[in-house]
């Protein structure tokens, strides 16, 4: 007999379907949605605004550089041009110039594409590629994929050289709100946390940029309270082509949906028919035109993209396949990204330099780095990651803040976290079109009510905080899980979301993957590893930078109790290995803020002897103007260490 909890679970969902239903998400039928296709397709334009065989194309150093490292290519010696895209608005104004300097193709891929100044910017130009005879295939995770259903339609009908879909759509939509985000949870749980977090823009199959930056302000420095430091990375050469192959199998995919074809889209085609294409001003137009000023200046380009590359061998893209998302995966091919970084770790000898924005590890990974520690002569393992003040995923810090004492003894990690107001960050204050007023050093934050855009966001219930790659669960939740928590003084800040690597200082990686369980199960990822010294140690000196005093609190042991110590730190682990009710307040580890003195320089290591000569303790979360927050945190590391999975 059923269980009568799940019969009220099963009467709840289906309330909640059956009034979905009736605000417009029944199922079309196959002849209203052939009908919506062919409006779409009828409105597309075929007018092409340049005969040249390149498209009229901007001249680019980077696309001369890609074709010598083709020409001079062979199999048994690749040539490839990298560079790392660190600061914000570079990744944007590459992103521009490329597709500006597209004379065949883009296929552009991403988990987040909001409508803002810097969205609407790429869009603009997206449009202007297909208009001049460029093929532009744009796909994008349905969870994300823009904000207006108008967007959508004009899209799917604006030419015939632009094609929109969106990966694995819930409900026969493109866009949930939130009861429905609630129907999707209660219906289609498993559906709704396969996310395609791969990113990827691809130009002429010749150049390809990936890392983790999506498309909205917060990525490129353009948001004027919160941003992300964030990294990319610009690569032109062969690999290339297996970014190709890789975009082709998610594009011919059952799970890419023509967007004319699902519901919501569809019903707006045959009730209103193609809007015009999409554009609406932008909000600080004079960073606009003073970034496109600069994407047809050779000089710019060559400053910025070409005299900091290098040229690199043993390059290698890593990217999940689509088949990742089925039921029952048997290639063994289709999720290559979580166990080829895996054993790019478990090959250390000397060093892992690791940068993840959410320090929540998969049983595996966990495994992993245990046995690493375990070696009788084991690698430095050194991570960058968030504080509570820095981070995006409130709910993710507290889940991490749970298992510190696990990191330091048992795997041995030297921790850094990045602090919201850095001292020296690759972070430029004029894109961000805040006054300087917004950026006091020691004014208190104000108590104030949520933007507009804060309250759009949390009444979508998916992206609720600035570019949070949410998981459903986050969703669910609501802007109270991932909204940046309120800090003692106001100021533009800063959260990590960078996702890089460098193995023993030859081995550098750069991708999607936060190394965390969603990676490893849920999501697609992809990655560059390039086996390069020149090139690690390139990226090293990116990622210790945001490991310096000024940029990070270091975590430690804390002074032990001067009354039984022993039995205090036995009974944190005890607390710490319970799936439950870990209640134990003095927790084993805290933040530590470096102290210049004798003997100080380098800072020592938080195992080393003369580790509390050189830093005095801050608390565990400094900066952060807790209150009811730390309940929440509390609560979270006591009863949530079952939701790491799918965090």
């Amino acid at each position: 007999m059923t269980d009568g909890r799940g019969q009220l679970w099963l009467a709840v969902a289906t309330l909640l379907l059956a009034g979905v239903m009736q605000t417009g998400c029944a199922t079309l039928t196959t002849p209203q949605r052939e009908d919506a296709q062919r409006i779409a397709g009828s409105a597309r334009s075929t007018q092409v605004d340049c005969t040249n065989a390149d498209a009229c194309a901007l001249h680019s150093p980077l696309h001369d550089l890609a074709a010598r490292a083709l020409a001079e290519s062979t199999p048994e010696s690749p040539r490839h041009h990298a560079v790392l895209l660190d600061k914000g608005p570079d990744a944007l104004l590459a992103r521009i110039h490329l597709i500006r300097s597209a004379r065949r193709s883009i296929d552009l891929q991403t988990y987040i594409f909001d409508e803002d100044d810097s969205a609407q910017l790429v869009l603009d130009e997206l449009q202007a590629a297909a208009f001049r005879g460029v093929k532009v295939r744009l796909l994008l995770d349905q969870l994300s994929a823009l904000e207006k259903i108008s967007t959508l339609a004009a899209l799917s009908g604006l030419h015939v050289n632009f094609q929109l879909r969106l990966y694995n759509p819930v409900l026969d939509r493109a866009r949930l709100s939130t009861p429905m985000y609630a129907v999707a949870s209660a219906c289609c749980w498993r559906t709704l946390n396969r996310r395609m977090h791969s990113k990827l823009l691809l130009v002429d199959d010749a150049i390809g940029i990936t890392g983790g930056r999506n498309y909205q302000d917060d990525y490129y420095d353009w948001d004027a309270a919160y941003n992300f430091r964030d990294r990319d990375l610009l690569i032109a050469g062969p690999v290339a082509r297996a970014m190709a192959a890789n975009f082709d199998a998610f594009w011919n995919s059952r799970r890419s949906i023509p967007a004319e074809r699902l519901g919501d889209v569809a019903r707006y085609l045959r009730a209103r028919g193609v809007p015009p294409p999409p554009h609406q001003p932008y909000r600080k137009p004079a960073r606009v035109r003073a970034l496109l000023a600069e994407v047809g200046d050779p000089a710019v380009i060559r400053e910025r993209f070409i005299a900091p590359g290098l040229a690199v061998h043993g390059v290698q893209f890593i990217a999940d396949l689509p088949a990742k998302h089925r039921r029952n995966v048997i290639d063994e091919n289709a999720a290559p990204a979580s166990d080829v970084l895996q054993q790019i770790i478990a090959a250390a000898h000397d060093e892992v330099l690791l940068q993840t924005p959410y320090l929540v590890l998969s049983k595996p990974a966990q495994q992993m780095f245990r046995r690493l520690h375990q070696q009788p002569d084991p690698p430095r393992v050194l991570i960058s990651t968030n504080s509570l003040a820095s981070t995006d995923a409130f709910i993710a810090y507290a889940i991490s803040y749970k298992y510190k004492r696990r990191y330091l003894r048992d795997f041995g990690f030297e921790i850094h976290e990045f602090k919201p107001f850095p001292a020296d960050a690759p972070f430029e204050l004029g894109p961000t079109g805040a006054d300087l007023d917004d950026v006091a050093e020691t004014a208190p934050a104000p108590r104030r009510k949520p933007t507009r855009r804060e309250r759009r966001l949390a009444q979508r219930g998916l992206q609720n905080s600035p570019g949070n790659e949410t998981s459903a669960l986050r969703g669910m939740l609501g802007s109270s899980g991932s909204l940046p928590v309120r800090l003692k003084r106001a100021g533009i800040r800063m959260g990590l979301h960078a996702k890089s690597m460098v193995v023993d200082g030859r081995v550098g990686v750069v991708g999607t993957h936060n190394f965390d369980p969603r990676g490893d199960t849920y999501n697609t990822e992809s990655a560059v590893v390039i086996a390069d010294p020149a090139f690690a140690q390139m990226l090293a000196a990116s990622i210790r930078r945001d490991m310096q005093p000024g940029n990070a609190w270091v975590i430690g042991r804390r002074d032990s109790s001067p009354l039984f110590p022993g039995i205090e730190y036995n009974l944190a682990r005890i607390s710490e290995h319970m799936p439950l009710f870990d209640l134990w307040p003095i927790k084993y580890a805290t933040s530590y803020e470096f102290v210049p003195g004798p003997g100080c320089v380098p800072p020592p290591s938080p195992f080393a002897a003369n580790f509390r000569d050189c830093h005095e303790p801050v608390g565990d979360f400094p900066q952060v103007d807790l209150g009811l927050k730390w309940l929440g945190v509390r609560v979270f590391t006591a009863f949530g260490s079952g939701l790491a999975p799918i965090l």
